[in-house]
């Protein structure tokens, strides 16, 4: 499977969530079981040699791809939840959305300094959530973070939003 079919396979929802937005709804590349397999396959061909330790995901999307990777690279999945959602101890870190304030947490031994953390959503639009992950992956002072969408809206320019020591890596460019 070739890009222009996986993106031939995500469907554009106009005005959703407001009005002016036209939303990448990956649901329909996920029913599709080539795009999956495009997917992991991708994803587990940029990471396997990077001595991932942890896979993390973001909820909700985050949560599809995630655990798929962590099992084909051998290595352990962590979700990253809304606040209030993880029943243990947790660290977290807030941050502003476009509507308001979120707050996301960790199980606090979710992580070591000696892991290699790779965390995934499904898009990069803005950077905001995936930037306060690193923020709260980053309190756990592991060695290195990857990030990785499915995923990127390049003319929204999120990619800014991280520092030079993360390595941001998206699979297919709108």
């Amino acid at each position: 499977m070739t890009i222009e079919e996986v993106k031939a396979n995500i469907r554009d929802v106009v005005d959703f969530p407001i009005p002016g937005i036209i939303f990448k709804d990956l649901t329909t590349a996920f029913i599709n079981p080539d795009c999956m397999r495009y997917f992991e396959d991708e994803m587990y061909r940029l990471y396997k040699d990077k001595g991932i330790t942890k896979v993390i995901g973001i909820e909700s999307r985050g949560f599809i791809m995630a655990p798929i990777l962590g099992n084909k690279l051998g290595v352990g999945f962590v979700p990253v939840r809304k606040k209030g959602k993880l029943p243990a101890e947790t660290i977290e870190v807030s941050y502003a959305k476009e509507y308001g304030v979120d707050v996301i947490e960790l199980h606090k031994d979710a992580l070591q300094p000696d892991d290699v953390v790779l965390i995934h959503d499904d898009l990069l639009a803005t950077g905001g959530t995936m930037k306060a992950a690193c923020e709260l992956v980053r309190k756990f002072g592991v060695k290195k973070i990857y990030v990785n969408f499915l995923v990127e809206l390049d003319f929204l320019e999120g990619r800014a939003v991280f520092d030079e020591e993360v390595k941001v890596d998206s699979l297919i460019h709108f």
